[in-house]
């Protein structure tokens, strides 16, 4: 992949600065202060926005990026609530959880807030052996940069070697994609998704730069080297993948919040750990939010303030998405013919969710925006 400075990103502050404003105002609308956490979503619904559901997942990723914010902008969103307030809360419900990525996510939120009952999240992802068992790629890469947050980290390392073991020898080399599960097998199992290569870049980047660990290194290179080479021509990260050829699957939906905030955060993670510069990447993640061919008008709503989430086949109950993975799962080579007439890819989906805003500034802190200009 073509080398560019990390100076070249200098021309998206103005656009970051956007997104991080959107980002702000969005978390501060999903905010509910009688429940001490993050909504499920906000929807369109016409002329008006509503409000659904509760996720302590979407929560955590929320406190994750508004961590590195500074009390004024925190104020902004919390309102008479601080961080340590909303923290509290999880680590309150983590002990009854059965879901180990709602775990991690709470266990990463509290060791980097150095959370004073930080360790009781700690004593619970140790309860759920990740490193053990059948459990998604997607969550054991949470497991893994959880013990790798915060200042206390070599008190855990032991516990993330036996993780990031795991996941190492999950990765199949061949095709350079982790799989979407450990240990589960089905008529899907062949397919990984885009996610099944941003959280283990991240995490195996955070713990290169623990533990200089070079398999840690040469996986998450590699990885990241194959998500850039299937990347669109206009900067979209397609949604399906095959772990034995990987070759894409099915191409939509794409969501925005894998162009503004996950691509960014694990490629800046293994750049940051490896010196490798993925810039060229980037810009073309952020270029096509802002511009989509697939659509009319950008994901971003400036009149509304909100970034919409994805744009979607027109097709009924992610009928392309199961023929795919079925025609795939017949023949590697084999796909549904005619799919692009039959099921265009123009559909908005007008809703948004806490995480992409909170992933957004964890990519995209000011500190890192002010170093680009």
């Amino acid at each position: 992949m073509k080398q560019i400075n990390q100076s070249d990103i200098s021309d998206l502050s103005e656009d970051i600065g956007l997104l991080r404003s959107i980002a702000v105002n969005s978390l501060a609308r999903m905010y509910l202060p009688e429940e001490k956490l993050f909504a499920f979503r906000l929807r369109k619904n016409g002329q008006a926005e509503v409000i659904e559901g509760i996720s302590r997942r979407y929560t955590a990723i929320a406190l994750i990026g508004l961590i590195g914010e500074d009390r004024h902008t925190v104020s902004e969103v919390l309102r008479k609530h601080d961080l340590h307030d909303i923290c509290e809360r999880l680590l309150d419900d983590c002990g009854q959880s059965q879901e180990l990525g709602e775990v991690a996510l709470t266990t990463w939120a509290a060791r980097v807030l150095q959370h004073k009952h930080a360790h009781k999240a700690v004593t619970k992802l140790k309860s759920m052996e990740p490193e053990k068992g059948a459990n998604r790629t997607v969550e054991l890469s949470w497991a893994l940069t959880s013990l790798l947050a915060g200042d206390d980290e070599s008190a855990e390392l032991p516990f993330a070697e036996k993780i990031a073991e795991t996941l190492i020898a999950s990765f199949n080399r061949q095709s350079a994609l982790f799989p979407h599960a450990l240990g589960l097998s089905s008529l899907r199992s062949h397919v990984s998704c885009f996610a099944d290569f941003v959280y283990p870049v991240q995490a195996l980047s955070y713990y290169y730069r623990k533990t200089a660990d070079p398999k840690a290194a040469e996986t998450a290179k590699s990885c990241a080297e194959c998500m850039c080479k299937l990347q669109g021509p206009r900067g979209q990260w397609w949604w399906h993948y095959d772990v034995r050829t990987g070759r894409v699957v099915e191409q939509y939906p794409v969501y925005s919040v894998h162009q503004d905030a996950m691509a960014p955060m694990a490629l800046f993670a293994l750049a940051d750990a490896c010196g490798t510069d993925y810039s060229e990447a980037i810009e073309k993640s952020l270029g096509w939010l802002k511009n989509p061919p697939e659509s009319p008008g950008s994901l971003i709503d400036r009149q509304r303030n909100i970034i919409w989430r994805k744009i979607a086949r027109r097709e009924p109950f992610k009928l392309v998405r199961k023929l795919q993975a079925a025609a795939s799962y017949l023949n590697p080579r084999l796909r549904a013919p005619g799919v692009d007439i039959l099921f265009p890819p123009v559909s908005v989906d007008y809703e948004s969710r806490p995480y992409e805003m909170g992933w957004l500034l964890h990519a995209w802190p000011d500190k890192r925006v002010a170093k680009d200009k």
